[in-house]
């Protein structure tokens, strides 16, 4: 696996609203928050950009609302930002995909040439997997940081219910077979990035 030099890595939405489980209920991958913190880590070491972004929720109830502390990033990314060698951008959205947050995120990967993305962050299927397909859908090559993402059980329609660990790998198998993503570790990242 190659990362280009100017790689960008998308952070969605690792905000201290997905610590309350009372909102969300039980989740998958207790590894991910130190999977994002090494990402974030080995890009900025590297100078290559990274992109932040946070969901404000329109939801009243939602934790991720602004003027809540649940819409602030966790603690560790807050912490890294503005450290990074490389060039930084903070994103905002109302819905799934970063691309349709402020400022447009294709248009300043476009002005900087970048190509390749890869995609960690809070929902697995949700957010993280909608940046993902877009990013694919406009013609970037991304990489889905599988094991730098979680997400939560979910019921949905006919009473159908999946545990989190079966949504992240429909996830997976859905942004790799459709050819959205080519979804890999953290550890393959990394080590890429490092070699």
């Amino acid at each position: 696996m190659e990362i280009t030099e100017n790689a960008a890595l998308v952070v969605v939405d690792v905000q201290q609203g997905f610590d309350e489980p009372e909102s969300w209920g039980p989740r998958n991958n207790p590894a991910a928050d130190e999977n994002i913190a090494s990402l974030i880590a080995t890009w900025q070491d590297t100078g290559r950009p990274v992109v932040f972004v946070r969901h404000d929720s329109t939801k009243p109830d939602s934790p991720l609302r602004p003027g809540q502390q649940g819409n602030d990033f966790k603690e560790y990314v807050e912490q890294r930002r503005g450290l990074g060698k490389g060039p930084e951008l903070f994103i905002t959205k109302t819905v799934n995909s970063a691309f349709y947050g402020t400022p447009d995120l294709d248009a300043w990967l476009k002005a900087a040439g970048i190509t390749q993305i890869a995609v960690a962050g809070i929902q697995t299927n949700m957010c993280a997997e909608t940046t993902a397909r877009m990013g694919g859908n406009l013609g970037y090559d991304v990489l889905f940081a599988f094991d730098a993402t979680y997400t939560f059980d979910e019921t949905g329609p006919f009473g159908w219910h999946l545990t989190a660990d079966e949504l992240a790998r429909a996830t997976a198998v859905t942004l790799h077979g459709g050819g959205f993503a080519r979804v890999v570790t953290t550890k393959e990242i990394v080590a890429a990035v490092r070699s």
